[in-house]
Order: C-alpha cells, then sequence, then structure tokens
C-alpha cells in the first residue's frame, strides 16, 4: 500500500511541476486523475491505520430489525439489506445469509448476514444503532410522508479458536415451522430453530435451511458470535449488557436519517456528515460515514489519553 501510495505521489508531483512550468490554467484531465486517485488512496490508507481495534481485523455479523410501523418499517430494513449488499460487492467481500425472515406483504422482519473480509466488522461497526427513513410511502394509498425506523446491529465474527463454551442446559430450544417463500418442503416439517440463551436472555433463531439439523448449527454460529460480543464488552470493562447497548427504533435515537421527500439528504447525527446523492448512499457509497465515524473515534481515543489541564 505504502509503494503504490510513494508511486501515486510521484506522479501528482510530476504532473504538478509541468502545470507550473507550462503556465496552464486549466487543469488536464490526466492530472486531475492522478489527484483524485492519489487522494483516494490517502483516505483509505488514513481509515486502515484507524481499523486496529482488537476485533476490527474480524468479519462481522449484521442483523436487521425493522422498527414498529408494521409493512413500512419492513420495506425499510429490506433497502437497508440491499444498501450494505451493494457495499459488501464494491469493496470484494464475501457474505452469507444466515437467517432471513421475510415481512408478511413486503420487506423482511429479519435478516442476519455474515461479511467475510478483511476488516469487515473494523468497518462496519459503525454502522450500529437506529436508522430512519422519510419519503412517501408507496404503500399509502393517499401518498403521504412517513418515517419509518429499523434498526442495524454489528458483532464480529466469533473464530473457532475462541473458547466459547456454551451449556445445552442453559439453552431453550424451540422448533417451529418456517414461512414465508422457499418450496414445498416450507411449513411441512418444524424445521426452523430458535434458541434463547437463558444467563443473559440473547435469542437468535434460523429457518433458512430444510434441515433442522443445519438451522441449529447456523443458530449455534450467530449465538456464538453474541456472546462473544457481550464477553469482549466484559473484558474491557463496560459494565452493561450488549442489550443495554440497544437503543429503540423510535424518534430521538437514530444515528443516521435518509429523506427522501421534501428534499434528499443523508445525514448522520453522531459526525454531522451529511450527502445529497442519496441514490448513491442506497447503492451501497457509505464510505464517507464509516470515514467520518472511524475519525470521531480516533480523535476521543486520543482526548481521552490526554491528561487533564490543570486548573489555575
Amino acid at each position: 500500500m505504502w509503494q503504490d501510495l510513494r508511486v501515486q505521489h510521484d506522479e501528482v508531483a510530476i504532473h504538478l511541476e509541468l502545470l507550473q512550468d507550462e503556465g496552464v490554467i486549466t487543469v488536464p484531465q490526466d492530472a486531475q486523475d492522478a489527484l483524485d486517485l492519489y487522494a483516494s488512496s490517502l483516505d483509505f490508507a488514513e481509515v486502515r491505520h484507524l481499523l486496529s481495534g482488537p476485533d476490527d481485523e474480524k468479519d462481522a455479523m449484521i442483523t436487521i430489525h425493522p422498527g414498529a410501523g408494521g409493512t413500512e418499517s419492513q420495506d425499510w430494513a429490506a433497502m437497508l439489506q440491499r444498501l450494505y449488499l451493494r457495499w459488501i460487492e464494491r469493496h470484494g467481500y464475501q457474505y452469507e445469509i444466515l437467517d432471513f425472515q421475510p415481512g408478511d406483504e413486503a420487506g423482511i422482519k429479519e435478516v442476519t448476514i455474515e461479511v467475510k473480509g478483511e476488516r469487515a466488522y473494523g468497518f462496519l461497526k459503525a454502522e450500529a444503532g437506529v436508522h430512519r427513513l422519510v419519503r412517501i410511502s408507496p404503500f399509502d394509498a393517499q401518498a403521504r410522508r412517513h418515517t419509518s425506523f429499523a434498526s442495524v446491529f454489528v458483532y464480529p465474527a466469533a473464530e473457532d479458536e475462541v473458547a466459547i463454551e456454551i451449556n445445552e442446559k442453559e439453552l431453550r430450544i424451540d422448533t417451529y415451522r418456517a414461512s414465508g417463500a422457499g418450496g414445498q418442503h416450507v411449513n411441512k416439517t418444524d424445521s426452523a430453530v430458535r434458541l434463547t440463551h437463558l444467563p443473559t436472555g440473547i435469542v437468535v433463531q434460523c429457518q433458512n435451511e430444510r434441515s433442522q439439523l443445519k438451522n441449529k448449527a447456523t443458530a449455534m454460529k450467530i449465538l456464538k458470535a453474541r456472546l462473544y460480543d457481550l464477553r469482549r464488552d466484559q473484558q474491557m470493562a463496560e459494565k452493561q449488557k450488549l442489550e443495554d447497548t440497544k437503543m429503540d427504533a423510535a424518534w430521538g435515537s437514530q444515528i443516521r436519517s435518509y429523506v427522501f421527500q421534501p428534499y434528499t439528504m443523508v445525514k448522520d447525527h453522531r459526525t454531522k456528515e451529511e450527502t445529497g446523492n442519496i441514490q448513491a448512499v442506497m447503492d451501497g457509497d457509505i464510505d464517507r460515514f464509516l470515514r467520518a465515524y472511524l475519525l470521531q473515534q480516533a480523535n476521543r481515543s486520543t482526548d481521552a489519553k490526554e491528561p487533564a489541564k490543570k486548573s489555575n
């Protein structure tokens, strides 16, 4: 990466020298392209430097839940799923949908996605929180403006070598018939599995596979990641359980707003980063928000390490 940056820097320097010697007023396109590439590479190098947390290198698990509001919020949850899948594709990551529960009329009731790639959790941890949508509802016959909410939870994937012991006696295992599209096997057998970890109250479920055994194995994988995340918080002396960090999907708790009407804007309420190109964001272009969040966290960490100034 550093070698590439040096090559790009030298190319920009050559263009600058030529422009100064020739005294041109308009910058040629090739010179502008070289500068844009160098600036983009610098941003990427900066973000990678910021991803130095103990779990930033790990794969990630994303779970999306619609807030109150029925079909409207379930459709918004599906839109967020598409956004993240587009982001994953942009960065060449791999993903697997571990659990998918379709909405009653449209959208989704819940989805869990495993994202595999370099520093996946380090990037995606910025997305954890409540996301707010404002738009003219396609489900409203009177074409009124609606506000919808969805919660996004992001966990570092627990690696195989990490010892997360789950006592079967501390699990409540429920089986039920899967719902939604899926072929003739759906609703024929109790293949779907729901696991409740009694000591922590964590609930995970899976109904993607036809086999109850496979659904249980996938649910255990998700539960292991959730328990690892909880244990990590405890080891970092954060005196709160994972559930305490979750915000209700409602007014006042959102981390980011997506406004389609009466104007177009996406604004992150934590960093104040915003853009009017909402279509690009919905197509997965969220790197500006991830970078702003990581810079904010890095600045807070630096401020916390600085000694307090003595009062006069």
